[in-house]
């Protein structure tokens, strides 16, 4: 269990090149095309999730004190590593499964894929100011996987499925809802400044390392003056 903890995503990456040429070889002439759809939809998280914590990685740091403002532990809090092994993989991969065996109910399919969309605010926008850049690790695979694959499923279910284009809209609170019961409560429940889970050096840098320590530094120092100024 703790080798899987601390390489998930290398797991997932490794199980994105099994998806891969299981679709190419077999999957895309034995499947239906909705169910096709979820199964994209599915390696493009894992794809980002690899984009996030391997390459080229470093989101747990940036996460932690450029998007929640943690300078005093930011390795192991708000995120740790438990939190997010449970998060990514457990109950991240049952989002996604569960609804290729039922690729008929729409709503639930459309849950999954829609909660790849709302990655791309939070990381083309809000993620982008709090580290001053124009790239955090996780863009690109929200960019160009997770939302076209999200837009051709609804493009298919209002084409060919119309009789169930409704079910469009129950996706979006679905998805919500998905997002908060996979990763928000995981987080407020597991969140532990002296967590024993805390991420390892390679998990914690990635990208832009230098400016992500520059920035933490920044912080850091900007929490001293005001706790100096409160003082006074």
């Amino acid at each position: 269990m703790k080798f899987w903890r601390r390489n998930w995503y290398y797991i997932g990456g490794i199980l994105f090149v099994g998806l891969a040429f299981v679709m190419g070889l077999w999957g895309s002439d034995h499947m239906s095309r909705i169910r096709i759809i979820l199964v994209f939809s599915w390696m493009g998280m894992l794809m980002h999730q690899v984009e996030e914590y391997a390459f080229p990685g470093g989101f747990p740091l940036i996460s932690n004190m450029a998007g929640l403002g943690e300078t005093e532990h930011p390795e192991r809090y708000p995120l740790n590593a438990r939190q997010s092994f449970l998060s990514n993989v457990i109950f991240c991969y049952l989002s996604y499964i569960i609804p290729m065996f039922f690729p008929n109910m729409v709503w639930m399919g459309a849950s999954q894929v829609f909660a790849g969309v709302w990655q791309l605010p939070g990381h083309g926008i809000a993620m982008n100011v709090r580290l001053k850049s124009k790239y955090n690790p996780g863009l690109a695979s929200t960019a160009f996987l997770q939302t076209p694959v999200a837009i051709y499923y609804i493009w298919y279910v209002c084409t060919y499925m119309p009789d169930k284009a409704t079910q469009l809209w129950w996706g979006i609170p679905g998805s919500i809802l998905n997002l908060v019961l996979t990763f928000i409560v995981p987080i407020l429940v597991m969140k532990d400044k002296n967590s024993p889970y805390p991420f390892e050096d390679r998990e914690l840098y990635g990208y832009r390392k230098e400016h992500v320590k520059e920035l933490w530094d920044e912080r850091i120092a900007a929490k001293a003056a005001k706790n100096a100024q409160e003082g006074e």
